[in-house]
């Protein structure tokens, strides 16, 4: 199944690469976005490569420092949307695919795949760490 992005997706992408997205403006639908954009042209583990940069980029830029960056967050959620695309009709856009998924938007998805504990820790911060409650699944 193959799905597509659309201008606007793709100017998206271009403003967060470029650092001109406002940081009130890269909320966790935008984080999804992009996931979903990189996962149209990439495999999992490159759009896992490409948000990491991305991610890192912006938050030098911002002033707060690469500390704030969750690998197992962002890891997560690209495997999710990945998951979620991989079940949904092609998409033309990332409106499709939230159209099609709207559960994609609630940012509390993870706790049902981890607890707070394991997921907030330090380690999960610093290096991916599987899900302990139940698995994403996969491709």
């Amino acid at each position: 199944m193959t799905h597509h992005i659309s201008l606007e997706d793709d100017r998206f992408r271009s403003a967060v690469e470029a650092l001109r997205v406002e940081q009130g403006e890269f909320d966790h639908s935008a984080h999804v976005r992009l996931a979903y954009v990189y996962l149209c042209e990439l495999t999992v583990a490159g759009a896992i490569a490409r948000m990491k940069k991305a991610l890192l980029a912006f938050l030098t830029h911002l002033g707060i420092g690469e500390s704030r960056y969750h690998e197992t967050i962002t890891r997560a959620w690209v495997m999710a949307v990945d998951h979620f695309m991989n079940r949904s009709e092609a998409c033309s856009s990332y409106a499709d695919l939230i159209r099609l998924n709207p559960q994609l938007l609630d940012s509390k998805i993870m706790l049902t795949h981890y607890s707070a504990d394991v997921l907030f820790s330090p380690a999960a911060r610093q290096a991916f760490v599987e899900p302990n409650i139940q698995s994403i699944p996969p491709r």
